[in-house]
């Protein structure tokens, strides 16, 4: 049987620990705090899990923390926001470039699209000239 949490099927032969870090916004950290609070082990498969815990996990995840479709749209909402009160902040991000000061000049190609802009970057090759 899958275990489905907030619309996503957990990976069931991974430990419980790691199987919610499959749902988006639970990291480790916030994974093990709410093993703590629903009193479950860890080290637990989430093929084992009894009908009862996994119901016990359901409610606390949906009851208090943002998770998911709702985490993501209130992140595109708030990058939105930025977007629209003409924020340097959202011009980076309006613009796909680093929006946290990093440099541009030599890193940031995944950013960019990995455009290399040197001389020889693109060069052919001597065998497929002709």
């Amino acid at each position: 049987m899958a275990v489905r949490i907030a619309s996503i099927n957990l990976p069931n032969e991974k430990r419980i620990e790691a199987g919610l870090t499959a749902i988006y916004g639970i990291g480790f950290s916030r994974a093990n705090k709410i093993l703590k609070d629903t009193q479950i082990s860890g080290d637990i498969r989430v093929k084992d899990l009894s009908d009862d815990e996994v119901n016990k996990l359901r409610t606390l995840i949906e009851k208090e923390f943002k998770v998911e479709g709702d985490l993501k749209r209130e992140k595109l909402s708030n990058i939105k926001r930025l977007k629209e009160i003409k924020s340097y902040r959202g011009s980076r991000h309006s613009r796909g470039l680093p929006v946290r000061g990093q440099r541009t000049k030599t890193n940031s190609r995944t950013v960019r699209g990995n455009v290399r802009r040197t001389m020889g970057s693109g060069k052919v090759g001597a065998t497929q000239k002709t």
